[in-house]
């Protein structure tokens, strides 16, 4: 199995990575209603050459993909914070007629127009993953994985324990001790490196977050590390995921400077696919397919081989 990787390396408009990955789930999804039990495409009893004609019809699965990101400044929500007059995800807001989650009522402000129609600070987007409300932007490297989690033999507890330990993974390589709490996300203690055990939840700061979303096993939404600083102002505006009492932090806040979104991006990637295949694919019992090459895409090429 290949592994598609889609790097936006400038900052990128929330929407826009939406888009993408809804077209990329849509495809999923209809390439597992044409492969289901019962579809014509996927009966094995057919005469000959309606068996020739189904196995045309239906293309091969689509590479699992990582697309690695910096959004503009965004205030998401997941399923549990969602107003009820939210309505749909796949469009921006009207924020004058539109009820917020309490988390984001208090900071109307910042996601409106100035008085003299100065954009505004940051914008909002309720979504489908699960979680509560958090923030993305620039300094912060957000991943989402759209995989068939059967085809590489995961489970959903074991998605989010695959996206947790590749974070974990990738911030050892900068002396960084992370580690998961009976908090959702990565957490990472304030004088945090790899000599000391690190999981004293006391003085523990989040540096990820973690919401996924399912739909027929399909994954979607996944991660979003904080490298820089750049974030934090943000973040001290909300209860982030809900947290009373929790700060979250950065690679830089803990002492890692120096390094860049890209950087962190591809770390992640490969952290990710050597925990698929490590934990899930090449061991006594695995169930899954081994991921055997990762490839570059761009957005046209990744969106060109959506529209077959």
């Amino acid at each position: 199995m290949r592994l598609a990787h889609l790097h936006l390396p400038s900052t990128t408009p929330f929407a826009r990575v939406s888009a993408i990955q809804q077209a990329l789930t849509t495809r999923f999804l209809t390439h597992k209603k044409l492969s289901s039990p019962g579809s014509i495409s996927s009966q094995e009893t057919l005469q000959p050459c309606a068996n020739d004609l189904a196995k045309k019809a239906t293309p091969p699965p689509p590479d699992p993909t990582i697309i690695t990101f910096s959004p503009n400044p965004v205030y998401t929500t997941g399923r549990r914070d969602l107003p009820p007059s939210n309505t749909t995800c796949s469009q921006p807001p009207d924020l004058k007629n539109l009820s917020l989650p309490s988390a984001l009522e208090p900071i109307r402000s910042i996601l409106s127009l100035g008085p003299d129609g100065q954009p505004p600070r940051a914008e909002y987007h309720p979504t489908l993953r699960g979680g509560q409300t958090t923030y993305h932007g620039p300094g912060q490297m957000v991943a989402y994985t759209i995989l068939d989690l059967k085809r590489l033999g995961l489970t959903p507890r074991c998605h989010i324990r695959v996206l947790e330990n590749s974070v974990i993974d990738l911030l050892k390589r900068y002396g960084v001790n992370g580690f998961v709490t009976e908090d959702p996300g990565v957490w990472v203690s304030k004088n945090s490196n790899s000599s000391g055990s690190g999981s004293t939840n006391s003085a523990a700061r989040k540096i990820t977050a973690v919401g996924v979303h399912l739909r027929r096993n399909i994954s979607s939404f996944g991660i979003g590390l904080n490298v820089t600083e750049e974030p934090m102002w943000f973040f001290k505006q909300i209860v982030a995921c809900g947290l009373e009492g929790k700060e979250a932090t950065s690679l830089e806040g803990v002492g890692v400077t120096g390094v860049s979104v890209d950087e962190v991006a591809q770390g992640f990637v490969e952290g990710f696919v050597s925990r698929v295949n490590a934990d899930f694919t090449c061991g006594e019992g695995a169930s899954g397919e081994k991921i055997k090459e990762v490839y570059m895409v761009n957005e046209e090429d990744l969106l060109r081989e959506v529209n077959y």
